[in-house]
């Protein structure tokens, strides 16, 4: 598992909040993770990615790009540079089937930030379940934000799914300025099977 860690304000390609707790992922789904350092300065960003690929033996990478053609071209030029196969197997589903089936198929997914009208500080922190996607879907529809978030109105954190062998339990406060917010991690523990 390979994750961009932004070390600047601001990135282009890559969620910036929760994204240091993707080593606590994937010891919890068993497989190894490689990080990768970048100020997320655009276009440079994926050439930081590209430098850290090269030395590891893979045939392909597999990203969660929904619909955003900027993340899955570059990505897709990388990989060609690099001789490996780029897999997008969430591309242009259905925003609502791919919510609908996290939550169904027992991925609690907590929201980490928030940044759109009709998203207020009460999500911040808040792990999706049924009732809540359905309060969302109505406040997507209301206030016109994607209710998959792809077009930056919320980032997630994946803190339990049938990939992993346990949970993470996170702890930490929300910072909220009257429009937009995210959850202040301070502390991330492993609950393991």
């Amino acid at each position: 598992m390979v994750t961009v860690l932004i070390t600047g304000n601001d990135s282009w390609m890559f969620q910036i909040p929760g994204t240091s707790i993707v080593e606590k992922q994937a010891e919890l789904a068993g497989l190894d993770w490689l990080s990768v350092e970048s100020e997320g300065i655009k276009e440079q960003e994926i050439l930081d990615l590209e430098n850290k690929l090269l030395d590891l033996n893979i045939d392909g990478l597999v990203s969660g790009a929904i619909r955003s053609d900027y993340q899955k071209s570059r990505i897709e030029r990388m990989c060609e540079r690099l001789g490996i196969k780029s897999w997008t197997p969430l591309w242009h589903q259905s925003s609502l089937g791919h919510m609908r089936g996290l939550v169904s198929n027992g991925f609690e997914v907590m929201i980490t930030s928030v940044a759109c009208e009709g998203l207020t500080e009460k999500w911040i922190g808040h792990i999706l379940t049924n009732d809540s996607l359905a309060e969302m879907e109505e406040l997507s529809s209301k206030y016109r934000f994607n209710v998959d978030g792809e077009g930056g109105e919320y980032e997630t954190l994946v803190v339990s799914g049938p990939h992993f062998h346990g949970s993470l339990e996170i702890s930490g406060e929300p910072s909220w300025d009257g429009r937009r917010g995210e959850l202040k991690i301070d502390s991330v523990s492993l609950i393991k099977n």
